[in-house]
């Protein structure tokens, strides 16, 4: 069985191609800053580019502007405004006392830049790379309940992927966890490929059966398909996990440690049991009626440090 969970999780891996997340670092973005004041304009320089590495610093500030200027080739357009002056109506705007709701606004607003404003102003990494983990975790729940309910309709899944397309839930799950670990590199200005993160790939892969054990001890534990929340919640913890651990290594260069991984898995779990039920009341509400009641002794507390 392990190795044939191999096979399908190097064949789904096969599908994963690093270089359409490395195009997306590809597209630079401009940033046209706009206040009325030397001190203003070096509040906002100083929030997007301090903490950046010497290199980096230097090739960040050419992507900044003041005052209006066009873009160079099909880079991202983005304004933003000081607060001291009059900005359009919906537009980002610079708050010293609050610089971070510029961050949160503009990843709203512009989706597709935000691996771009992560590698490239550090303010933007950790909210980013957040989101990445967040929509991965939140991915792989609806993939393991799914595959567990014949009966939901293919076109509300929300996931990049077709359900038919992979042999097994450990296949699909290793790769979206791979696919999270390219978006995080490339967000922290790391280098992106199967090459240049193979140890990281290799963990993915080794915990895979980690989580994949205690997925079936969840379902074993619960009759009549109660334990499929318990499964989801496995999924949920354990891409969680594995994101939060690769975002350490590369913020200060080094893992977690066994109990810090322990302490967040459970942490993680307990909040993946919420997401499961939430998504399924959505997709069927009559199963988490049934279920809602639920209180089992489901292995949250188990180790992941595999």
């Amino acid at each position: 069985m392990a190795l044939q969970s191999l096979l399908h999780i190097r064949s789904a891996l096969n599908t994963l191609n690093p270089s359409q997340v490395r195009e997306l670092t590809e597209k630079p973005v401009h940033v046209s800053l706009h206040a009325n004041s030397e001190d203003a304009y070096k509040r906002m320089e100083n929030f997007l580019l301090g903490e950046l590495r010497p290199a980096r610093r230097t090739e960040s500030r050419e992507l900044l502007t003041r005052g209006d200027a066009a873009p160079a080739g099909n880079a991202h357009l983005i304004s933003v405004y000081d607060e001291a002056v009059s900005a359009p109506a919906g537009a980002l705007v610079f708050r010293p006392d609050n610089p971070n709701h510029l961050v949160e606004k503009a990843l709203v607003r512009y989706p597709q830049a935000g691996i771009v404003l992560a590698r490239s102003f550090h303010p933007f990494r950790k909210p980013y790379v957040d989101r990445v983990i967040a929509k991965t975790a939140r991915e792989n729940v609806l993939f393991s309940m799914t595959t567990a309910l014949p009966d939901v309709i293919p076109n509300i899944i929300e996931l990049p992927w077709a359900v038919a397309e992979f042999a097994s839930d450990s296949a699909f799950l290793t790769m979206n966890q791979v696919r999270m670990a390219f978006q995080i590199a490339a967000a922290s200005d790391r280098e992106v490929g199967y090459s240049e993160q193979k140890s990281e790939i290799a963990g993915i892969v080794a915990s895979a059966f980690g989580w994949r054990a205690l997925a079936k001890q969840a379902v074993g534990k619960i009759p009549f398909g109660g334990g499929l929340i318990g499964k989801a919640a496995v999924a949920y913890a354990g891409t969680k996990v594995m994101g939060l651990s690769l975002d350490r290594l590369y913020s200060v260069g080094y893992a977690h440690s066994r109990g810090e991984r322990d302490r967040l898995y459970s942490e993680a779990y307990q909040h993946g049991r919420k997401v499961a039920f939430r998504i399924l009341g959505q997709i069927r509400p009559d199963l988490a009626a049934k279920f809602g009641g639920l209180d089992p002794k489901e292995p949250n507390e188990a180790s992941f440090s595999s």
